[in-house]
């Protein structure tokens, strides 16, 4: 007996699916045809797949444009509740970077707590980006005590543009001690406010009472601003006058889903967010049928739920699939400029979390969840564009004639070789570096792909030669069954750092759990940086397309030392990239330190981005925010030794020797109870040992610097933990599986259905 869902609104279906409703209802086969269209369902299952599949999707696709960003007050909602003069002043003022006049503030601030109040929002909070990486929000209710005793909704420009939260339990880098706690946030109208669990976010720059930096919006804004000023200064030169240049981004993130039963288990999860022990199982990824595979019920369940809130946020959630690694999975979204992508981002990730547990699931975004298995990066597409919507690192048709392309090129091949340190550092975590070079993420070198078309005409330019276009080449697939595919100029290169993939770079060094607003930081204030140089010799110049040529030949010649179109995973490359000159900083506490080199202080000081006292602030945080990663991970370690693998090893070993001694009273000899509990006992004594050690290690940690403590914890701790897991993996493939005290790789890679 099958049962046909029969939608409200009927009579608007298509005439396609009436007649698959009037199959279903009366169950014989039935045939639609039209000039393109010759479809035959020959029984009744198949029919009400296809109806209930066509039309429920159909049905529910047209509400995405009504949902997408219904909890933003976006410039729809501003164009509906503002007065058209408020509107325009707000912006002119985002367009030419002023502040905005209280009067104003105060229209757009009511404006924003009467459509919050009709969302059912009774709070606010400003909602901004501390040191920790991650959002941070105080929410205050709109109430507002009256004469009466009662109480009105009310909320002021004053209240929508400062904020004060106590800037004292924050990272600060010695910019302030823990008695001095006073902090302002401050609005930033460049990214809408939104409504998130019955609250008015909305987004703000946060500093300290002295005005130093404490956050990650307020760099990344003024690298914006710099970037802005720096490109339209070249565009300038070419006869073009833009409003606005900003740069745009994409973070593609990855992320693992696992049972949130297996994960209450293991303390290693809950506490580090990755698996401090494990062996790896039977099957792992070598298979490769996971990447892009079907996606499981459980995990489409989570995916939609997520697209549905991100859509409601305004973010620009498109594509999603399996990746690489079982368990983990992609999700990818449009392009938008950076700082909104920025904050889009952080919301991404908080969504992630917050809806997997709905689903008996945790996502898991930590760099190396599971060792032996890939990790997770988010990478970075950066473009840069014009607000009249022109991307200017589009190549064009031709390329070696489109000069404004490669001087934007030329800037950022030099901006990638002079600063590939400060790009090193700005991925740099204790988490990361499991990642990076481990065969499955770009190393830790930095060095840029252009493809074959973008290097050969590179290469003409420097050798003075003529550039000969290769023919666009077509690629038939089955005769004239299957249409010929355009086949594009160049190749990827998944192996590369940072790759040009046709109008944008690909940044792939970026971990999972990272804020992006760092790595943007770093590329757009770089970027500035050579393009000012670029405009101050092509501002100087009589034959503009001579300088130029001279322009790119010249940078080409100079840093070509970067562009690597090869495989970055292969020894061969790293000692390579030696013979050129290249950095090869394989840990956090090595690549720091770069941070404070006199080039790197003198670029954001220049640039405004940073006070030198900023800068070395930020040094000390990353510092010890590695040094505290590490510790929390070897005290877990310890945890997890102590209370669940060195007594689930007793007990193993205890009932084998009593099995031994048992079919000794029998008389029966060459047990393999007898063999299995000696390896027991050996690789148990060497987990205690082992422990001891670590122990002992931790409790002498060098604390004469940030850096001594960071360098200790990598050098010595580390080590310790390896040893450790090497022998806690080898004996978990010994255990009986009632004796293992947590769940293994198996079961939580393999465990979601």
């Amino acid at each position: 007996m099958y049962t046909a869902h029969i939608p409200l609104n009927f009579q608007k279906i298509t005439t396609f699916t009436k007649s698959l409703y009037k199959l279903c209802k009366g169950g014989y086969n039935y045939s639609i045809s039209n000039d393109e269209v010759v479809e035959v369902i020959p029984d009744f299952a198949r029919c009400f797949f296809y109806f209930v599949f066509i039309f429920e999707g159909d049905e529910k696709m047209t509400s995405v444009p009504k949902l997408f960003g219904c909890a933003v007050f976006n410039e729809t909602v501003m164009k509906d509740r503002l007065p058209t003069a408020t509107y325009k002043a707000f912006k002119n003022a985002l367009l030419k970077g002023e502040p905005l006049d209280l009067p104003i503030a105060n229209i757009i601030a009511n404006a924003m707590k009467d459509w919050a109040l009709e969302k059912g929002a009774t709070h606010f909070t400003h909602w901004f980006q501390p040191m920790t990486g991650i959002t941070a929000e105080k929410h205050e209710s709109f109430i507002t005590p009256t004469a009466d005793g009662r109480v009105i909704m009310d909320f002021s420009g004053k209240e929508l543009v400062q904020g004060e939260p106590d800037a004292s339990s924050f990272p600060s880098g010695g910019l302030r001690a823990t008695f001095e706690a006073r902090g302002y946030t401050a609005w930033d109208p460049t990214s809408y406010a939104f409504i998130k669990d019955g609250c008015l976010c909305i987004p703000t720059a946060f500093c300290s009472y002295t005005g130093d930096v404490l956050d990650k919006k307020t760099p990344l804004l003024r690298s914006m601003c710099c970037v802005d000023r720096a490109a339209r200064r070249i565009l300038k030169l070419f006869g073009e006058n833009s409003e606005k240049v900003t740069t745009t981004v994409g973070p593609e993130q990855e992320y693992f889903l696992v049972d949130k039963d297996m994960f209450d288990k293991r303390r290693d999860l809950r506490f580090t967010g990755r698996t401090l022990l494990g062996a790896m199982p039977p099957k792992g990824q070598e298979l490769d049928d996971h990447y892009f595979g079907m996606i499981k019920p459980r995990v489409m369940a989570f995916m939609k739920e997520l697209d549905e809130e991100l859509w409601k946020l305004g973010v620009l959630a498109k594509t999603e699939h399996n990746e690489v690694a079982p368990a983990q999975h992609e999700l990818a979204p449009i392009f938008t400029s950076t700082n909104v992508a920025t904050d889009h981002n952080q919301l991404t990730m908080e969504l992630m979390q917050k809806i997997a547990r709905k689903h008996n699931l945790v996502c898991l975004l930590h760099e190396k969840p599971f060792d032996g298995v890939n990790g997770s990066g988010k990478h970075n597409n950066w473009s840069l564009g014009t607000v009249e919507g022109e991307n200017l690192l589009d190549p064009g048709d031709e390329p070696y004639k489109n000069r404004r392309f490669l001087v934007f090129l030329a800037a950022v091949i030099k901006a990638v070789d002079e600063y590939q340190d400060l790009l090193r550092i700005s991925v740099a975590s204790a988490g990361n570096d499991h990642r990076l070079g481990a065969n499955e993420a770009p190393p830790a070198i930095v060095s840029m792909f252009l493809g074959t078309e973008l290097t050969n005409v590179l290469k003409a330019i420097e050798e003075g030669a003529e550039y000969k276009p290769e023919s666009e080449g077509e690629l038939k697939l089955s005769g004239e069954v299957l249409p010929a595919l355009k086949k594009d100029n160049t190749d990827r290169n998944r192996t590369s750092p940072f790759a040009f993939t046709g109008n944008k770079f690909e940044f792939r060094m970026v971990g999972s759990a990272q804020s992006i607003a760092g790595p943007n930081v770093i590329l757009n204030t770089i970027v500035a940086e050579e393009l000012d140089q670029f405009a101050d010799k092509l501002e100087k110049a009589a034959d503009l397309d001579a300088a130029v040529l001279k322009l790119v030949k010249k940078t080409v010649a100079a840093h070509k030392r970067i562009i690597f179109n090869g495989d970055g995973y292969t020894d061969a490359w790293v000692e390579e990239a030696k013979s050129r000159g290249l950095l090869n900083l394989k840990s956090t506490p090595e690549a720091l330190p770069y941070l404070v080199k006199d080039k790197n202080i003198k670029l954001f000081v220049k640039h405004g981005i940073f006070t030198e006292a900023e800068i070395r602030s930020r040094l000390e945080i990353s510092l010890e925010g590695y040094s505290k990663a590490i510790r929390i991970e070897a005290l877990t370690m310890l945890d997890m030794l102590f209370k669940d693998v060195l007594p689930a090893a007793s007990a193993y070993g205890a009932d084998l020797t009593n099995a031994v001694l048992s079919k000794k009273q029998l008389g029966i000899s060459g047990c393999f109870e007898e063999e299995l509990a000696s390896k027991v006992s050996t690789l148990a004594s060497l987990l205690y040992t082992g422990a001891e050690k670590l122990k002992v290690d931790l409790a002498e940690v060098v604390k004469t610097s940030a850096q001594a403590e960071a360098d200790y914890y990598h050098d010595v701790v580390l080590k310790d933990m390896g040893t450790l897991r090497e022998a806690a993996d080898e004996l978990e493939k010994l255990m009986g599986g009632k004796y293992l005290p947590y769940p293994t790789y198996g079961e939580l890679l393999f465990g979601v259905n």
